[in-house]
């Protein structure tokens, strides 16, 4: 239960409450691409896309999609990176270069583009899981593959998991 004190400081009239936490999303949902190359965001994830989404490669193979506030950070990681080598150049300017902005119709549905398609090789059943700052898009075949490596890796008690909690 929140204190009273900190209750009251976040509503006070001209109590400045800080920044706005990130959004953070969790779980995973089936879903499908439509003929029309939209995927329906499951409605718990829609709000914090409302005014629009960002969605890029990720190198797993899927797509990630992210609110403005999260791409910018990520958009800021890439120039750091970019800056130290020509590979890392490379993957900014690839990075770059397949992002996709977009906005949600009223029925939550985001346009993936092709060439974005192609990559994360969607092209029916899809999984939209939360990735705690961004959801990521996957085909269902190739989420099944990744499900069941990161399944087995927390089965199978490595302490590589200690250091957080685990």
């Amino acid at each position: 239960m929140p204190d009273e004190q900190s209750t009251r400081e976040r509503t006070e009239p001209g109590v400045d409450p800080g920044p706005e936490p990130s959004p953070r999303f969790w779980g995973t949902h089936e879903h499908s691409i439509d003929p029309k190359g939209r995927v329906i965001l499951p409605s718990r994830f829609r709000e914090p896309f409302r005014l629009g989404a960002f969605v890029t490669k990720l190198p797993e193979g899927c797509l990630g999609v992210w609110t403005t506030l999260e791409f910018e950070k990520r958009t800021a990681g890439m120039l750091e990176t970019a800056r130290r080598g020509q590979a890392e150049r490379n993957v900014a300017r690839v990075w770059a270069a397949g992002a996709f902005d977009t906005v949600p119709d009223t029925q939550g549905r985001l346009v993936i583009p092709p060439k974005l398609r192609a990559f994360a090789g969607l092209d029916a059943d899809v999984i939209v899981n939360g990735a705690i700052n961004h959801l990521e898009i996957w085909s269902a075949a190739k989420w099944s593959d990744i499900d069941a490596e990161g399944s087995q890796f927390l089965l199978s008690g490595i302490g590589a998991l200690d250091d957080i909690g685990f």
